[in-house]
């Protein structure tokens, strides 16, 4: 008789770690954090540029804000954490001044889309993340609805003890190509907004700090409609000066009309920045930024903006901050010899 036999397999998983005797492998380092720290570097080495304003936001889906990683957040508290680096603005006859060995640390934090969503939350969170606070806070004064002076927003900023920096942004609406239909810089000149303009500069004369005052930000961009291009460009049969190409002269000279009004009010509290782009569009003769200058009778500092990657797909030496800023730094010497520089925007993405 044969016997059935029944078995059980029992079968065991051993789980083994195998220990590398070698050393583990390095990490890629993070890239924004990199070009921070390189930013800071490159700056150095310009003793004639006395601030630094970081552009705190995520805007077109970039990942600009500094704590879109902890190495970038940790990369920029380092490189500021130096006492050169200042957080109080000097000012002589309320005009802010340039301090030698020192870069005053700025920026845009982070005040929604439009700009203008100044809170002390939003302040107070940007300076918490930087372990520093801000020289001055920068926003934009939108014209969308109307020429008005920020009073709220300022009054804000004035209570934290910061320095309000205006952008006066002649725009009826932020998606436009060609001329403004509401404010088009020849009627400024012609004094259309004359009555508009001088209670703006009324009122900021009875702000009891300094302002920070800019008007037409990177005028040589065409993705803002005070660009020469949508003015007559390189043509110099249209408007003033036969010899001079109207697109920049007729901004200059709606510059020039804006800064006599606010003497004209007495707003002595204001110092004008003239603030350009490192990268002129399009890239043509006329649209030079030294071209669009009111001149140093009329602007306090020259700004510029200067900024990095917007997509890890651009990668490139001509967006490293050494190109970037020796770029900025030869256009500021052609415009102005006699004026401190400053870098109003600058900012690059994750990659």
């Amino acid at each position: 008789m044969i016997k059935k036999i029944s078995f059980t397999i029992i079968i065991i998983l051993v789980s083994f770690t195998y220990y590398s005797c070698g050393p583990e492998p390095e990490k890629e380092p993070n890239g924004k954090a990199v070009w921070i720290e390189d930013f800071f570097q490159a700056l150095s080495q310009y003793p004639d540029v006395y601030a630094a304003s970081y552009w705190h936001e995520n805007f077109d889906d970039t990942e600009f804000r500094l704590d879109s990683s902890g190495e970038a957040t940790e990369a920029y508290r380092t490189s500021i954490a130096g006492e050169e680096y200042l957080t109080q603005c000097i000012f002589e006859n309320q005009n802010l001044i340039a301090v030698e060995g020192a870069k005053y640390i700025a920026a845009f934090p982070d005040l929604c889309g439009e700009e203008d969503c100044v809170s002390e939350d939003r302040i107070t969170a940007y300076e918490n993340l930087v372990n520093k606070n801000l020289a001055w806070v920068y926003f934009s004064n939108n014209w969308t609805n109307g020429i008005s002076f920020p009073e709220e927003e300022v009054a804000v900023i004035t209570g934290m003890n910061r320095i309000p920096f205006i952008r006066m942004m002649p725009r009826s609406d932020f998606e436009i190509e060609g001329i403004d239909p509401v404010w088009d810089l020849r009627d400024i000149l012609s004094g259309d907004y004359d009555a508009e303009l001088l209670v703006w500069f009324t009122q900021a004369a009875q702000v009891d700090s300094p302002l920070l005052v800019e008007f037409g930000t990177e005028m040589n961009g065409s993705w803002f409609s005070w660009n020469g291009l949508y003015y007559g460009a390189a043509n110099t049969d249209i408007y003033g000066d036969s010899d001079y190409p109207d697109g920049p002269e007729i901004f200059r000279d709606a510059y020039r009309h804006i800064i006599d009004l606010s003497r004209t009010a007495g707003s002595d509290n204001i110092t004008w920045f003239f603030h350009f782009d490192v990268s002129s569009d399009p890239e043509e003769d006329w649209n030079d930024p030294v071209l669009y200058y009111p001149g140093d009778n009329y602007i306090d500092w020259l700004g510029v903006s200067a900024y990095g990657m917007y997509s890890p797909e651009e990668v490139s030496d001509e967006l490293q901050p050494a190109f970037l800023l020796e770029k900025a730094h030869d256009k500021f010497i052609q415009i102005s010899l006699s004026k401190p520089y400053a870098v109003l925007e600058f900012g690059v993405t994750e990659f």
